[in-house]
């Protein structure tokens, strides 16, 4: 998965901002088959609990709405992990509903660092992915010969 640093820096601290409590949120990107996470979308863990992490139906109701409007879909679905590594828990594999998603997990057990890490959840599989973090995505993966001439 490719994802902007800003965006990661996001996740990061909405999962400190959180912490005790974990948190969770979505990066919408266009529903144009690009897989490019764009709009960030913190939400509120209703749960309110530092092992585990619940989307209001409300707001994921109205976020659906609005990405529909928007042509968009939810790239990346984030939460954090307040006391353990970054990787799904036996409840984060049964809840996994976004077969396209990246579930991005941040660890924040360490108050000095994070751990950032990216899976594909399909039918209660696990598949740990890259994460490339870029600056930008215009020149993201490309050759040499992809940069414009200077001229």
């Amino acid at each position: 998965m490719q994802i902007r640093r800003d965006l990661v820096a996001a996740m990061v601290d909405h999962a400190r901002r959180d912490h005790p409590d974990e948190a969770c949120g979505v990066i919408a990107g266009p529903d144009d088959g690009t897989d490019r996470p764009e709009r960030f979308v913190p939400m509120v863990n209703a749960a309110r609990s530092p092992t585990f992490y619940e989307f209001d139906s409300g707001d994921l109701l109205r976020l659906y709405r609005e990405m529909d409007a928007r042509d968009e879909k939810p790239v990346v679905i984030y939460h954090s992990h307040t006391a353990t590594e970054a990787y799904p828990s036996r409840t984060d594999i049964a809840l996994a509903q976004e077969p396209f998603a990246h579930y991005v997990l941040v660890s924040t057990r360490d108050p000095e660092t994070h751990e950032l890490r990216s899976y594909r959840i399909v039918d209660g599989e696990v598949t740990e992915e890259p994460v490339e973090v870029v600056e930008s995505y215009m020149f993201a993966n490309t050759g040499s010969d992809d940069v414009p001439d200077a001229r």
